[in-house]
């Protein structure tokens, strides 16, 4: 390639020539004027020899030209999986690529973006424009052509990316979609964060027919809480909607919804949604009934009001009513023991019920104690702590309450020094799972000195005691559950005798498993989001390794391992490829993972449109073009000078910017020194004849 230009290169500095050619030149023109003989050979001299002085000279450069650097942008976020859009995409780079490559002095680079290879940002938005520009980032803006990009429209960083548009060359966008395209969607318009266990919780749905064709129409949704049996309900489409539901526990609370298909129908996956409360217990009520005064009593009040959200109402059994030392009824007591408002009319507005080391005495009537069992029946918790009394005929086992022990006392305790050790199934149970990892179960923890010896016939056996005999087991009776603490010395960790224990710890799991808190649940499916990634967790009392089922918001269904990790749980992981609501289950157990936010961007409107884009395409002069047929067929392509349009109808145009680099150099003097001096001279001799023969 070669390139040509004049240079001049003065014999004289310009400061010089200028004013004294300026002056030669108006004297020859006033010469001119005044009609003197000879003044056109003086001007032509004149303007010779200045020229001379100038120096010109014919510059020839051999140029290596520089290939333009254009970026085609493929889109495969999550909307782009819908329909056809994926296969017709690729026939539209295969066609665009065959067309590009005619032209030999473009670069062009393929990026693909939206893949989910970004993260959770990645698949609950799309930025196209951001991956375009660091694309080319190494390029200077000089030698950029422009970008095609080819998507659906659903493009959600425009409006950040205009500032880098400058000079980057025209924008153009093929969509991939079609232009009549409708869809339902139903959206999450409000959602409470927390909850009151215990209470309603109110959020808000819309279901909308785009464009908006279906409004006033009714449309079938139907709700599922936390896995349980769905309900139903109708919306009128296009209209805000209330829905009210009670909030039956503490932790992750999920709603999921679902609204059936419309008239219009691109994808079922923003057919659904889900609403996730934290559920949080406004207060938790709990009675401890001490049998008699002893040296751990203090240490269950200590830890429960230790929590400042429980409410704890404890009552300590000071003087047995047989006992008839004179004193007077009255004196007995600060306050009244008020039986019948405890366990008959306000039994069941407690979470928990504590006996510790109680005895049968006369003070609470077995109408009572069966009111408490009726209480674990539908529902409630119960934790007995047992003292020595537990292994005599006035044991609480011989009482109503003993329907609803989990073990029976065998007559003995065994008064001898021992550690607590969790057991196998301890081990893998959630309420000791983890105190220890000592292969034995024995935590570096103290010992206990007394244990009554009982005989487990049901329930869960987590820890053991002395000569191996059950210490602490728990049960599920009825709605309720039970937990059975065979000695009397808990106490002796919260003193730190031999280093203590994990007393709170211990209580806390206890707690929460008896209320039923699911994340204390034995036999459960739990899932966990960070980003795009879905971790699953399997708890089980027995080794469990079978795979589970996953099905995407689109509905693909795939299998996912699950790996045995000890502690009871059993963990396979998988990568989110697109947003929303992803179900998971064993056959037995079944768990929801809601990937990205709650309304993703990206699935708000899946319908393909240049709108979204329309704010770049006009900053850099590109267009829109949609796909025709199969996808393979595409606008025409072209290169265009700088400031013209790269746009029209049916073709799209990428700049030429000419650019090059120099690799040689030659000069050559257009005016030589002495024929154009002889030249000069040869003028103005002409010029003083002309003169002279006047």
């Amino acid at each position: 390639m070669i390139g040509q230009d004049i240079a001049l290169a003065p014999l004289i500095p310009w400061v010089i020539l200028l004013p004294l050619a300026l002056l030669a030149l108006l004297v020859a023109f006033y010469g001119l004027y005044r009609r003197a003989r000879g003044g056109w050979w003086r001007l032509a001299g004149l303007v010779v020899l200045i020229l001379a002085l100038t120096n010109p000279s014919l510059v020839t450069e051999k140029r290596e030209p520089i290939k333009d650097v254009a970026v085609v942008v493929i889109d495969q976020s999550p909307s782009q999986k819908i329909g056809d859009r994926a296969d017709r995409t690729e026939k539209a780079v295969a066609a665009i690529t065959e067309k590009l490559s005619r032209f030999s002095d473009l670069e062009v680079r393929f990026v693909r973006a939206g893949g989910g290879d970004g993260g959770a940002a990645d698949v609950e938005e799309t930025r196209m424009m951001e991956a375009m520009t660091r694309a080319v980032s190494d390029v200077p803006r000089g030698r950029l052509a422009g970008a095609i990009l080819i998507t659906d429209g659903q493009v959600h960083d425009v409006a950040a990316s205009l500032p880098s548009l400058a000079d980057f060359g025209p924008v153009h966008a093929v969509l991939t979609g079609r232009e009549d395209e409708g869809d339902r969607r139903l959206t999450i318009v409000q959602a409470p964060s927390f909850g009151i266990v215990g209470k309603d919780i109110t959020f808000t749905i819309r279901v909308d027919d785009l464009p908006g064709d279906g409004d006033g129409a009714q449309a079938a949704v139907t709700l599922r809480q936390d896995g349980q049996d769905p309900m139903m309900m109708s919306v009128p489409v296009g209209q805000e909607v209330p829905v009210t539901l009670p909030l039956f526990h503490g932790g992750l609370n999920i709603v999921e919804l679902s609204v059936q298909a419309g008239p219009r129908e691109l994808t079922l996956a923003n057919n659904r949604a889900a609403v996730v409360v934290n559920g949080v217990r406004d207060r938790l009520r709990v009675l401890l009934v001490s049998g008699e005064p002893h040296a751990g009593e203090r240490t269950w009040r200590n830890l429960l009001k230790a929590d400042p959200a429980v409410d704890l109402v404890h009552f300590t059994i000071l003087r047995p009513p047989e006992k008839n030392d004179g004193t007077p009824i009255r004196e007995l007591s600060l306050i009244a023991f008020p039986i019948r408002e405890l366990f008959e009319m306000k039994l069941s507005e407690f979470d928990l019920i504590i006996f510790d080391r109680y005895k049968k005495r006369g003070v609470i009537n077995n109408m009572y104690l069966a009111n408490i069992a009726e209480y674990v029946e539908r529902g409630g918790a119960f934790l007995e702590a047992s003292g020595p009394t537990f292994a005599t005929p006035m044991s609480l086992y011989r009482s109503p309450i003993g329907t609803i022990l989990p073990a029976e006392p065998t007559g003995r305790v065994l008064e001898e020094p021992f550690k607590p050790t969790v057991t196998d199934l301890g081990k893998r149970h959630p309420v000791t799972a983890g105190l220890t990892d000592a292969a034995d179960g024995i935590g570096p923890w103290g010992r206990w000195m007394r244990q009554i010896d009982v005989a487990a016939d049901k329930g869960s056996v987590v820890m053991s005691g002395a000569e191996g005999r059950p210490l602490l087991i728990l049960d599920r009776v009825g709605q309720g559950r039970v937990a059975q603490l065979a000695s009397d010395h808990f106490w002796l960790w919260s003193r730190g005798f031999e280093g203590g224990g994990p007393q709170a710890e211990l209580l806390r799991r206890l707690a929460h498993w008896l209320m039923k808190e699911p994340e204390l649940e034995e036999q459960d499916l739990r899932t966990a989001v960070d980003g795009s990634r879905i971790t699953i967790t399997r708890r089980s009392l027995e080794p469990d390794t079978r795979p589970v089922t996953v099905t995407s918001p689109a509905d693909v269904v795939q299998q996912v391992e699950m790996r045995d990790h000890g502690s009871g749980q059993a963990v396979g992981t998988l990568v989110a490829s697109e947003p929303g609501i992803w179900r998971v289950t064993d056959g037995e157990k079944t768990a929801v993972a809601v990937v990205g936010t709650l309304n993703p961007p990206e699935l708000a409107d899946v319908r393909s449109t240049a709108e979204k884009l329309e704010p770049a395409l006009k900053a850099t002069g590109g267009g829109a073009f949609w796909l025709s047929g199969d996808g393979s067929q595409v606008p025409t392509l072209r290169r265009v000078r700088p400031g013209r349009d790269a746009a029209g109808s049916g073709w799209l145009g990428l700049r030429g910017n000419g650019d090059h680099v120099v690799t040689g150099v030659t000069q050559t003097p257009l005016l030589p020194a002495l024929p154009v001096l002889l030249l000069a001279i040869g003028l103005l001799v002409l010029a003083w004849r002309r003169e002279g023969r006047g």
